[in-house]
């Protein structure tokens, strides 16, 4: 069986830093497709949530927080060459991990970019370098300045991760719809060229998780299917989004970056206070929140044209994110606290009775209208194919194993991020555990039923144009 495939070895240690709702999802899938021992594995954890999951495990567990003054103290001694970091953390430096990785000889992995903890709630720090763009920008700075060495994958999980995998098997699928011969794209401005005459003016990373537990949220209370951390720091980072050639209006609180590839925008505002229209097959049309990730960013960039140095095309990239009904309520109320995270937080898991995550991409701009491909799967397919896992764990999981393969197998590549990795490999490792993946055509368009019950102000007829897109 697939599910029994062993992928690749692990030649040293697996150092796992973070052991929450992720880190106990990693852990049946790297015994399952890893030629690795529980002596192998040590977790780095800032409190206990899983540390029993660890230790019957045969597992080594420390409980450490990590930060600025003591992280190369508590990992150098863990690291040795030929080791692999696993970052699944929160509030710790992706750039002074990679760092260390380099200098230790150990290959790295993360499913975000991440700051040293407090940097996104910082008013003292301009909103600019507070976003995912400047972090992303200076990762991959350090990793031209470095070339070569020890293998860096970062963003590699569901999203960031797999999403970038599956707008290029959507660009494939919509030019075999189209009756066009495609050569299979070698390179990023290849994949640029498919899009571009393909027409695909806007991608949304469209989500709709629809898990329920049977306890529902409770007041002062913050609940949801992974990281309650996670989701509050990227849902008060600003809003960004890959910033598109055929974009005539411009957002009233947008502002450019002054440095870098200029492939994004953001909004002075945070990614949960910003509510854009999207579309995903089961759930319909709905509205979503732009919460700022990495995707949206480096998508934008890899389809990037340029000649003589201008831009010449590049669709624009956003997330549109409706997470499950109690996780939306409890970003609800904490705006309502002035951002102020419930000091209750819970993770739902076991509890979940019902529900799937719709995950996948929507292209729009083509001929035969938008086209969404991604993974459903449910709460009960996710039980029945790993233990320690809901619908959202499972496909983040999926993606973080196929990204280890990858490193394990290219151990020298240096910094790299989901778009340079070869999707049809990523794939084939992590579709198992992603449910039914499916490509569905429609007719959606933004401004569908738009004018009703209130009349509207449209800038044009353009159906993809940003400003009908976003809700103010």
């Amino acid at each position: 069986m697939k599910s029994a495939i062993k992928y690749a070895s692990v030649p040293g240690k697996l150092v796992m830093i973070g052991f929450g709702s992720i880190g106990q999802a990693m852990l049946p899938l790297l015994f399952r497709h890893l030629e690795i021992l529980p002596r192998q594995i040590v977790i780095v954890a800032a409190n206990e949530a899983g540390a029993a999951i660890a230790r019957e495990s045969g597992l080594a567990f420390m409980r450490q927080t990590l930060t600025r003054k003591n992280y190369r103290a508590v990992l150098e001694p863990l690291l040795d060459r030929g080791d692999f970091l696993l970052n699944l953390s929160v509030d710790v430096s992706s750039l002074a991990l990679i760092e260390l990785c380099r200098r230790r000889g150990a290959l790295y992995l993360d499913a975000s970019i991440e700051p040293w903890a407090g940097v996104y709630t910082d008013s003292s720090i301009p909103v600019a370098q507070r976003t995912n763009y400047a972090l992303r920008e200076e990762v991959l700075a350090y990793g031209r300045a470095n070339g070569p060495g020890p293998t860096a994958v970062v963003t590699q999980g569901a999203n960031p991760g797999l999403v970038s995998m599956f707008v290029k098997r959507a660009l494939l699928d919509i030019a075999a719809a189209s009756g066009a011969s495609v050569k299979k794209p070698a390179c990023h401005e290849d994949w640029a060229r498919l899009a571009c005459g393909l027409g695909i003016k806007a991608i949304h990373i469209a989500e709709r998780d629809t898990q329920t537990a049977a306890r529902r949220k409770q007041r002062g209370e913050f609940v949801n299917t992974w990281s309650v951390e996670g989701f509050i720091s990227e849902g008060l980072q600003p809003s960004e989004l890959g910033w598109g050639t055929h974009e005539r209006h411009w957002p009233a609180d947008g502002a450019r970056h002054e440095s870098g590839c200029g492939a994004a925008i953001y909004l002075n505002r945070p990614g949960a206070a910003t509510q854009v229209r999207s579309w995903t097959p089961l759930e319909g049309p709905y509205h979503g929140l732009l919460i700022s990730h990495c995707e949206s960013i480096s998508i934008a960039d890899h389809l990037t044209l340029r000649e003589n140095g201008a831009v010449t095309y590049r669709p624009t990239v956003h997330y549109a994110y409706h997470p499950c009904d109690d996780a939306l309520l409890s970003m609800h109320e904490m705006a309502g606290r002035n951002w102020q995270p419930q000091r209750a937080q819970r993770i739902i898991r076991d509890e979940i009775v019902s529900g799937i995550d719709e995950l996948g991409v929507l292209l729009m701009g083509g001929a035969k209208g938008v086209y969404w491909y991604g993974s459903r799967l449910s709460i009960e397919q996710a039980r029945q194919l790993a233990p320690c896992n809901n619908a959202t764990s499972m496909q983040v999981a999926a993606g973080v194993l196929a990204g280890m393969v990858w490193a394990l197998r290219n151990p020298a590549a240096g910094v790299v991020e989901p778009d340079d990795l070869d999707h049809a490999l990523v794939l084939e490792i992590a579709e198992p555990y992603l449910g039914e993946m499916v490509g569905v055509h429609g007719d959606w368009t933004p401004l569908r039923d738009r004018g009703w019950p209130f009349s509207e102000a449209l800038d044009s007829d353009d159906p993809w144009q940003f400003s009908n897109v976003r809700v103010t």
